[in-house]
């Protein structure tokens, strides 16, 4: 399927969000795809999925997670420095500024006129910002991808407490994980899920790949496993599709 693809400016308040949409050609209307990058923002590597989930039939838009801070407008590097500029713009951001900017994307995409519904997802920290995403009764239907910090009360400057308000999720959710993540370990999943359950959520879609490491789906580095990638994208691009 043959794509557009555009730079837009989310308004927000004062200031914009840079973000990426990318839709397939058409008229639509297709469901709109709130994606949350790592902490490395808008990365090619990022975009490639982003890309890949689009020419299922759906608009997604890709923001800027860091657009306050001095990284707006910056793609960082997957390395060292990159990494200490991510968790930087992290740590320089509360809760209830990502969850501005979550509302702000989100009004964007449903005043498109080529959008039929609302859904999000996610990787890494882009993961809990999703779950946190799912929240929002717009949105209705959530895949978070090996997302940090849910068990542990970690996301920025503050302590979200996002798996305390799971109750409050009203739409489907799906969870992937990889079996070798440090940072979401057995224990840390369990403790996720059992959560998740205790809130009502005992239909959500739970997939753990044997091996997987964390950011097994960054297609870049030694932790990219492509076949895991390819079966989590079928996995969600099919969970988006069902009822």
């Amino acid at each position: 399927m043959k794509l557009r693809e555009e730079e837009v400016r989310v308004p927000a308040a004062g200031y914009d969000i840079r973000s990426i949409v990318i839709r397939p050609g058409g008229d639509g209307p297709w469901p709109g795809v709130l994606l949350y990058t790592d902490i490395f923002q808008l990365t090619e590597s990022t975009l490639r999925t982003a890309r890949r989930l689009a020419s299922d039939g759906f608009v997604v838009c890709v923001p800027e997670i860091y657009p306050r801070t001095e990284l707006a407008g910056v793609v960082l590097e997957f390395d060292d420095a990159g990494k200490a500029d991510g968790l930087a713009g992290a740590a320089a951001t509360t809760t209830a500024q990502f969850d501005e900017d979550r509302v702000a994307v989100l009004d964007y995409l449903e005043g498109r006129d080529d959008v039929s519904a609302l859904y999000a997802t996610g990787f890494c920290i882009g993961g809990h910002l999703a779950f946190r995403a799912a929240l929002d009764e717009r949105v209705e239907k959530t895949v978070c991808f090996y997302p940090t910090g849910l068990h542990s009360g970690g996301l920025g400057a503050d302590d979200p407490g996002s798996l305390a308000r799971a109750a409050g999720i009203r739409g489907r959710l799906m969870i992937v994980f990889g079996s070798q993540d440090p940072h979401v370990p057995a224990d840390a999943r369990r403790q996720i899920v059992s959560a998740l359950y205790a809130a009502g959520h005992d239909d959500l879609e739970l997939h753990i790949y044997r091996g997987g490491e964390h950011a097994f789906m960054r297609d870049v580095g030694p932790r990219h496993d492509p076949v895991l990638t390819d079966l989590a994208l079928t996995s969600a691009i099919a969970f988006f599709r069902t009822r």
